[in-house]
């Protein structure tokens, strides 16, 4: 929002010592931050002179020596515009001044002295689209009231000052001078002046507007005649300049002017054009518009359309038609005010086109400005286009129009804010804002207009004593609420740490991938989650498994001849059901190449992140209540090296060798639900001393069919060896060609422990046998020997 100083001082007094920086900094100080604040036209040390004599420079043909006026002395001055003659007024940049190229430096030009420059409006760093073709191939031609010796940018009223505000998207009301008006006056403690809504009305309105859809809560509309085309006044046209709008004549410049008084958007049609109606309705797919801008537009049913009954002549809050476009031969027009869905037209503009009208009505419009706005317009047209105001207006309105009453106490103010403040200076910061208040016993009961729509409950009003109080005034506290370690966050932690233990390398990916992407790496049944507006293709989806993540970063690194890849992330899957938006805290690992945190310097296999898993979830108190087991696993995992986490009978997570078809490469990966996976409550954790005595370890490799899992074995062996079998541990596995295809070996290493005594060859051997001989009765296996 371009805020310039002279169209605020229209509407509420700025006291004449404070700078455009320092009132800058005061808006800062109640929460509107600005980028820039600097004077409309940039340059210095300028005059007006009169050219007294012009004549050709003897060594050009296009350059002239003219000798200027400039009030208290006459100076040579060398010039090429083509324009430049004796007796013109012009504006004269002295030695020393500072223009946007540069500064102006007495010289000598072929042979001839120049002492200062004759310019041309593009010369002093007014923006581009403000000016004609002559402001850039001549220098500038002030009136002949022009006075020698004064300033000229005064002289054009172009002596203006300009903020650049950035305002948060709740304080659409400061995007009319009248909203900043009543900023700065609660600043100052100035009182906003009345605009002036005052016009005659003659005949009877012959127009009927239709609402069709409730995406137009509110529209009224007005008939103007007789209006005269012609150029603005100035102080019209410099209000426009200085908020960045480029004039073009009186009846489109009052459109405007009015949107930036008062905020609300406006739209003139030509009536003769339009005929004796308007209907509002949602477009139809397909339907083509023709804009202002004469491009051919194809609608769609979520944008709103301005009708005369039969084709579109409007797309709402946004752009114009073109068949019911003001030319210069128009004399009877239209005025439309109106209320818009702020989401169907947010939507609409960035499709088309986003402007300063589509910006207010994405903010919100205050209602009674809609009025107010009519007004103005018939106010303006009248005094500035000769208008006639035809009486009565076509209204159709389906909104209320009513002050909000809240009602706070000076206890919740102060504890809130941490202040004490006292009664008299909160009412008093009420008032300055323009809110009616009433105090009893300490409660204030405060109208809000309706001008302020980010203004709803008790908490709003606090924000606003605090921003008027001063945030510099409130002196800082200790904290007086007990904190507590969250618990969620707590075990977030310890998994990020354990992990990292493991020699695992913590990573952070997009959460947004390629939708065609996004069912990868789960068997589970979701609708996926589109953005509305992405920024690419590749950008489009919120994934649900974080798994295609570390896909993609094992790919950027391989590609870079990195093999080693130990990785993992901590991050949310996101997903609808039954309309719900949803997500998902999971753990995602993946681990290829070298274990570097393995002694031996071994490549990850099954086995290596399998105890990753074991580990962790040993670690987080799940000891003896979880399993690794075949069920159903994604397609993009290998269906032989690959299986499900069993958290009390219920599927966490998956784990396994991505699928060849991905990649050749041993690559394993896991991925854990960890919402799943914290509902259930943890064991405590018991600690067992040490054992005194001296265990026994012994080895055997079973030949079992493919068929059989390596946990149907390990169950089988654990029932078997009873309290002295402490840990079994698979070492090896086999499919060479020493044992037929269907068949595999597996080794295991299998330790033996009494923490009463020692135990003997014979016990040990005595439970040993059982295990071989269940395994080989119960699952069909048999002992592989050393030679086999």
């Amino acid at each position: 929002m371009l805020l310039s100083r002279k169209f605020l001082s229209d509407y509420v007094d700025i006291p004449e010592n404070v700078t455009i920086n320092e009132l800058a900094d005061a808006m800062t100080n109640v929460g509107n931050e600005y980028d820039s604040a600097q004077n409309l036209i940039p340059a210095t040390n300028l005059v007006i002179g009169e050219v007294i004599s012009c004549e050709n420079h003897p060594d050009s043909d296009h350059l002239h020596v003219c000798k200027v006026d400039v009030g208290n002395e006459i100076l040579s001055i060398v010039c090429g515009a083509p324009n430049c003659r004796k007796g013109l007024k012009v504006i004269v940049a002295l030695v020393g001044a500072k223009l946007p190229g540069g500064e102006i430096k007495k010289g000598s030009i072929r042979g001839v002295e120049s002492n200062g420059m004759l310019c041309a409006l593009s010369e002093l760093g007014l923006d581009s689209k403000f000016l004609k073709e002559e402001d850039y191939t001549g220098i500038h031609e002030l009136d002949s009231d022009a006075k020698v010796g004064e300033d000229p940018i005064k002289y054009l009223e172009l002596d203006d000052e300009v903020i650049d505000f950035e305002l948060t998207s709740n304080r659409g009301d400061l995007l009319s001078i009248l909203g900043m008006a009543y900023e700065v006056g609660a600043i100052y403690g100035s009182k906003v002046k009345d605009i002036d809504l005052s016009y005659k009305e003659q005949d009877n309105i012959d127009f009927s507007v239709t609402v069709e859809t409730e995406n137009c809560p509110l529209f009224l509309a007005k008939q103007v005649k007789n209006i005269t085309i012609k150029e603005s006044p100035t102080f019209i046209k410099n209000r426009l300049i200085a908020s960045g709008i480029r004039p073009i004549n009186n009846v489109v410049d009052i459109s405007n002017y009015v949107m930036l008084e008062t905020g609300q958007p406006l739209h003139f049609y030509d009536n003769d054009s339009l005929g004796k109606k308007i209907v509002v309705r949602m477009a139809k797919d397909g339907e083509e518009l023709t804009t202002l801008d004469n491009e051919k537009r194809i609608l769609t049913s979520e944008d709103i359309v301005i009708t005369d009954g039969t084709k579109s002549v409007g797309l709402a809050g946004v752009m114009g038609g073109l068949s019911t476009e003001i030319e210069s031969t128009t004399k009877n027009i239209l005025i439309e005010a109106a209320i818009f869905d702020s989401v169907k037209i947010r939507k609409t503009s960035k499709k088309i086109l986003r402007s300063e009208a589509s910006n207010r009505f994405e903010k919100g419009i205050d209602p009674k400005r809609t009025y107010m706005a009519i007004d103005r317009c018939c106010n303006l047209l009248e005094k500035y286009a000769d208008a006639t105001i035809i009486g009565g207006m076509e209204t159709v309105s389906k909104i209320k129009i009513e002050d909000k009453e809240i009602t706070v106490s000076l206890e919740k103010i102060n504890k809130v804010l941490g202040t004490n403040i006292k009664t008299e200076e909160v009412t008093a910061i009420f008032e300055r804002l323009g809110f009616n208040v009433s105090v009893n016993n300490d409660i204030f009961n405060v109208v809000v207009p309706t001008r302020r729509g980010d203004i709803s409950i008790r908490e709003d009003l606090i924000e606003e004593v605090g921003r008027y109080y001063g945030m510099n005034k409130i002196n800082g506290t200790k904290l007086v609420l007990p904190l507590r370690e969250g618990h969620f966050d707590k075990i977030k932690r310890q998994i990020k740490n354990k992990m990292i233990s493991m020699g695992l390398n913590e990573t952070l990916s997009y959460a947004l991938i390629k939708e065609d992407e996004v069912h990868k790496y789960t068997k589970d049944e979701f609708e996926h989650i589109n953005l509305d507006y992405p920024m690419s293709e590749d950008r489009k989806t919120l994934r649900y498994s974080l798994l295609y993540s570390l896909e993609q970063i094992y790919e950027y690194n391989k590609a870079r001849n990195f093999k080693d890849t130990c990785i993992f992330e901590i991050g949310k899957g996101f997903y609808k059901e039954n309309g719900e938006y949803k997500e998902d805290l999971k753990l995602a690992c993946l681990m290829t190449g070298k274990y570097y945190l393995d002694i031996n310097n071994t490549d990850v296999d099954f086995y290596i992140i399998k105890g990753v898993v074991e580990e962790l979830l040993d670690y987080l108190g799940y000891n003896g209540r979880y399993s690794i087991d075949t069920f159903s696993v994604p397609n993009e995992l290998h269906p032989g090296v690959s299986a499900n986490i069993i958290l009390q009978g219920k599927e966490i997570g998956i784990i396994g060798r991505l699928h060849p078809n991905i990649t050749k490469d041993k690559v394993f990966v896991f991925e854990i639900n960890l919402d799943k996976l914290l509902q259930n409550r943890t064991s405590n954790i018991k600690f067992k001393e040490i054992p005194k005595f001296l265990g026994m370890e012994k080895d055997v490799a079973f030949v079992v069919k493919k068929n059989i899992t390596n946990k149907q074995i390990i169950d089988v062996i654990k029932k078997s060896g009873g309290k002295l079998l402490t840990n079994i541990e698979v070492f090896d596995v086999y499919t060479g060609d020493k044992i037929s295809n269907d068949e595999v070996s597996i080794a295991y290493n299998l330790k033996f422990e009494d923490n009463t005594k020692t135990l003997t060859e014979e016990e040990v051997m005595n439970s040993f046998n059982k295990i071989i001989s269940d395994v080989e009765n119960k699952l069909g296996a048999k002992v592989r020997s050393g030679e086999n």
